[in-house]
């Protein structure tokens, strides 16, 4: 996305003050305790309310991490991940598949036109769903996708065993319960369905009694509005609880050694992939940040801007810490089947 297409998005969502206020509820928000006083499932919505727009101009359309070569561009490595949950969920032309957090639709645009399947995309974020219906017919296919605006937690529009596969890639994280949502996924799936999904975890480096570890997680759940973040095992079990059979899991966040990039490198460095972006490093974060808040002074874009650029590089600068001790990784992937 250009700066160009940044403004113009920005604009058009939220005039006047509208995104100082959606900006100024997350934070007071994603500072609670996680006590069940706030509403979880308004408070992610809000947040890729604010977050979508910053999200694509820094990162991608494909709102998502991926293992990083120093060959590939991150779009490059965002495609070929893409490619390897095609080929793992073993996809055939004219499959149902459901997008179980579909964001704008990325990952769902590479599915259907490569694999030729009909994709239902699920998202509770009624902007996110709306630029990924407006994205989708701009790529030409928007006769192969469906939309259901509702929270995965309960997708009670969806018939019981509909779906030949299905997938979630950085949306289950956000679950307030990882039980109930795998379980309402592993209802809609037919028996014998593929689940590929791709979750944000703590490792077993993590140490609950190492209060640097501990302040590094709090700044991840804050700047990500996650509830709480499970570890690897625990997503396993929540799956095997439900009734899945877990085929595989993988942290694929861990580098090879000259063969692969950190997964957190683009917010450290512009070096480490091929055609490394300035603006994702600390650097141009910071530049970034200085433009927006000149830019809302002259009322180029929408006051609390700046504040929501704040917040983001606050977070990147959490996965970096989070990926330096290796205590957290966005990479943990997982292959279920549903039993016949």
């Amino acid at each position: 996305m250009s700066i160009f297409s940044l403004l113009r998005q920005l604009n058009a969502a939220f005039p006047g003050k509208e995104l100082a206020r959606h900006q100024q509820w997350v934070e007071g928000a994603s500072s609670t305790d996680g006590s069940g006083e706030v509403d979880h499932a308004e408070l992610v919505k809000e947040y890729y309310e604010i977050c979508t727009e910053f999200m694509v101009f820094g990162w991608s359309e494909s709102l998502h991490f991926a293992p990083l070569s120093p060959r590939l561009s991150l779009e490059e490595s965002q495609i070929r991940h893409q490619r390897s949950i095609i080929e793992s969920l073993e996809l055939e032309a004219g499959m149902q598949v459901i997008d179980v957090g579909c964001g704008i639709g990325g990952p769902m645009r590479r599915v259907a036109r490569e694999a030729g399947v009909h994709v239902l995309g699920v998202n509770i974020n009624e902007h996110q769903l709306n630029r990924a219906k407006a994205l989708n017919e701009e790529a030409e296919i928007g006769h192969m996708v469906d939309y259901l605006g509702a929270s995965f937690m309960d997708m009670s529009a969806i018939a019981d065993g509909t779906f030949d596969r299905g997938y979630a890639i950085e949306s289950t994280c956000h679950a307030p319960d990882k039980e109930g949502a795998f379980a309402e996924i592993f209802r809609v799936l037919k028996p014998g369905a593929l689940f590929w999904g791709q979750e944000m975890c703590m490792t077993d480096v993590f140490d609950p009694g190492d209060s640097r570890h501990q302040e590094i997680k709090a700044e991840l759940k804050r700047g990500i509005a996650l509830r709480e973040i499970a570890t690897t095992g625990e997503v396993d079990r929540a799956l095997e609880a439900v009734g899945f059979e877990l085929v595989e899991g993988q942290d694929q966040g861990l580098a090879q050694p000259g063969a692969s990039t950190p997964w957190y490198q683009p917010m450290l460095s512009y070096r480490g992939t091929r055609r490394g972006s300035v603006s994702r490093s600390p650097l141009g974060r910071q530049a970034l940040l200085a433009g927006a808040r000149l830019a809302e002074w002259l009322r180029i874009l929408p006051d609390g801007s700046a504040s929501v650029i704040s917040m983001m590089d606050r977070t990147a600068r959490a996965y970096v810490a989070g990926g330096q001790t290796g205590i957290f990784t966005p990479l943990y992937c997982f292959l279920a089947r549903k039993p016949l």
